[in-house]
């Protein structure tokens, strides 16, 4: 498993019909489980009202501010109906593995970016 950085922003979630559930912020880890294998994990913040509407629901989608759509399944089992956060998981829409990776530096070392040693 590698982490390949952070996605993180705010977008409009939604439902499978294309009801408007509100707005959210965002933030997930992706991690590359083996080659090919894109993953995401972490939290959507919302307004505890649009959050308890959208929690429990399959078929959900969130279309990022840039443009993204991204599956999303809630991981919890629960939800306080004050909160106005929950864990989630990225279903699909994630991007793939070598489109988060940083531009190698002439003279660096392409697994950590040091420089490297003649």
């Amino acid at each position: 498993m590698r982490y390949l950085g952070a996605l993180r922003g705010t977008g409009m979630l939604s439902d499978g019909v294309g009801e408007t559930l509100g707005r959210a912020d965002y933030e997930f880890d992706m991690y590359m489980m083996r080659p090919g294998d894109v993953v995401a994990s972490g939290e959507i913040r919302m307004t505890a009202e649009a959050l308890n509407a959208a929690f429990g629901r399959r078929d959900l989608s969130l279309l990022t501010d840039d443009g993204r759509t991204l599956g999303v399944r809630f991981s919890g089992k629960q939800l306080s109906r004050t909160s106005v956060f929950a864990h989630a998981d990225i279903t699909s829409g994630l991007p793939p593995a070598d489109a988060g990776r940083r531009q190698q530096r002439p003279g660096t070392n392409s697994s950590n970016g040091t420089k490297k040693v003649r």
